[in-house]
């Protein structure tokens, strides 16, 4: 039985250190965001206009960041305006491969901001996922708390003493 209860103090004890480490990173993560004052764009699908401090606002803002990147390389990817400049470069028409150069050195930068974006918004289910094991892990440790030994029972001649 001391098992049981040390075990439901250790759960408890990681549980309640789970939910308060992962509601500082949840907080520390949405305070670096909003450091960075970026303003979802009125054109983006969702929550135009609200400031990047959260999960759903980073992603709308990564899915902004990429509509306006293919809008800009006229639909193109990366390797895409890699192989076009190439391409151009040795037909001799450097005007046309410093054009898609210059896409892809905006494509490029579009995908290092969404990746960062993507980033805060892995911190934060992370965080999440972490304050909801750490609920889980309470709640187990306080339920292992809770548990009281069996009452004895005797059985002799028919008879039940407890």
């Amino acid at each position: 039985m001391k098992n049981v209860k040390v075990v439901g103090m250790l759960s408890l004890i990681a549980g309640i250190i789970m939910i308060v480490a992962g509601g500082i990173t949840y907080g520390a993560v949405s305070q670096q965001l909003a450091a960075e004052n970026i303003v979802v764009p009125d054109d983006a699908a969702f929550l135009g206009g609200d400031k990047v401090d959260g999960p759903f606002s980073a992603y709308a803002q990564a899915d902004i960041i990429n509509h306006h990147a293919l809008e800009a390389s006229e639909g193109k990817t990366y390797a895409e305006l890699g192989a076009l400049s190439g391409a151009a470069k040795a037909a001799g028409d450097q005007e046309l491969a410093d054009k898609y150069q210059g896409q892809r050195d905006t494509v490029m930068t579009a995908s290092f901001l969404r990746a960062s974006l993507f980033t805060s918004v892995l911190a934060f289910g992370v965080a999440a996922l972490v304050i909801g094991l750490g609920v889980m892990f309470g709640l187990i440790g306080w339920a292992f708390m809770g548990i009281r030994p069996a009452a004895r029972v005797d059985v002799r001649d028919d008879a039940i003493a407890v």
